[in-house]
């Protein structure tokens, strides 16, 4: 099992983690890694945007407040989606602030993904900042599953109890 990952926490055991920092180390990472996984679980993503330009001096307030030109970030999710081979897995999560159901149903045609799982980050209780979290699970042809808000613990063995029905039908 591979790790991809921003975070420097201590990885479960028997997970090799391989540290990114940018956006693009973050796509070859997972690039690479997605060649050698059936299932590819995209928890999280980069921000779409980034500055087009980076400062390579400190930028001091008497030289007034610089214009930042941004520029799009690459889908990672989407040139894997793009890249699947047959019988692999894609699993990809959409946070929303609205249009839950029809935003993340776009992702998951568009992206070619085998199952997102779509949360309201608007919602009281769920989120980054809480243990708690109510999702939608979306797959191609079926109907959406929902998760009430549960213990992020049992949220996640339901995205995995789904994963692993995916996988007994590939």
């Amino acid at each position: 099992m591979t790790l991809v990952s921003t975070v420097s926490l201590p990885p479960p055991h028997g997970v090799e983690v391989r540290a990114v920092e940018t956006a693009a180390e973050m796509e070859r990472a997972m690039r690479r890694a997605a060649d050698e996984c059936d299932v590819v679980v995209m928890a999280a993503a980069v921000a779409d945007f980034r500055p087009k330009v980076v400062a390579d001096h400190k930028l001091k307030k008497r030289d007034g407040a610089p214009d930042i030109v941004l520029e799009p970030t690459p889908d990672i999710l989407a040139g894997l989606g793009a890249a699947k081979r047959p019988g692999q897995v894609l699993v990809g999560f959409a946070a929303e602030t609205d249009d839950l159901l029809a935003n993340a149903a776009q992702k998951l045609a568009a992206k070619r993904l085998d199952l997102i799982v779509a949360n309201d980050v608007g919602a009281d209780g769920v989120g980054f900042a809480h243990d708690t979290n109510a999702v939608t699970m979306l797959r191609p042809g079926a109907e959406p599953v929902e998760i009430d808000l549960a213990d992020k613990r049992d949220v996640a063995r339901a995205v995995i109890d789904t994963i692993v029905n995916i996988r007994s039908r590939h």
